[in-house]
């Protein structure tokens, strides 16, 4: 029979992200993770200080999973692939959003991330109070629409026509509303995910024009 293979901190980091998929935060223990592993809890420790530890490192994790601004791109489409990489992997990983920045000690992927980000703005010709502007906005601008994804009253492979057709919104009371749905929605193949890149291009537009004038 072969070895078990041994434990490391990047094992139990994978099963604590693993655990976390499944039951969220609320169910990530020492104990959920050994149990994912097939070991005592205990053992854990030999590897992770503690459950603070381990989520320290989860978001270390996660975050390096977020493509960095590429340095050889112009700023905009740097930035926007970098917005689209945190879309993908806060939406495949739900519990990352109330986590990623909420640790006050944050580790070296996280610290390299936002060290990128930066120096993108600045490259560009940000001035400092103009990239802290422009990265708080696009993290809120991009945490905000996972948030929105992520608890639409979709059910798997249902159209957005049908949830709009159970809404039956009366066009009398709310005419505005029962226009765009119509227009938005009715006979069309409509998904939500794609004012993505409609918001994400506002937002760029906006910093383009505040560069300029800065």
């Amino acid at each position: 029979m072969a070895d078990r293979e041994p434990l490391s901190e990047a094992r139990i980091v994978a099963a604590a992200s693993a655990v976390a998929d499944r039951a969220g935060l609320a169910g990530l223990s020492m104990r959920t993770v050994g149990r994912e592993l097939g070991v005592e809890a205990m053992s854990l420790y030999h590897h992770v200080a503690g459950k603070e530890a381990l989520l320290d490192a989860l978001v270390d994790r996660l975050v390096s999973g977020i493509r960095h601004p590429d340095p050889a791109l112009p700023w905009r489409e740097a930035l926007a692939e970098r917005c689209r990489s945190m879309r993908a992997v806060l939406g495949a990983h739900p519990w990352g959003l109330g986590l990623i920045e909420s640790r006050r000690t944050p580790g070296p992927a996280l610290l390299l991330h936002h060290e990128t980000v930066i120096a993108c703005l600045r490259g560009a010709g940000f001035p400092v109070r103009l990239a802290a502007h422009a990265f708080s906005v696009l993290d809120a601008y991009v945490f905000g629409f996972v948030t929105t994804e992520q608890h639409l009253p979709f059910e798997p492979g249902e159209s957005a026509e049908a949830v709009v057709a159970e809404m039956a919104v009366p066009r009398d009371r709310f005419p505005h509303l029962a226009e765009m749905a119509e227009v938005l929605v009715a006979g069309r193949d409509y998904a939500y995910g794609e004012e993505f890149e409609w918001g994400l291009a506002l937002i760029l537009d906006g910093l383009e024009r505040r560069l300029e004038a800065a």
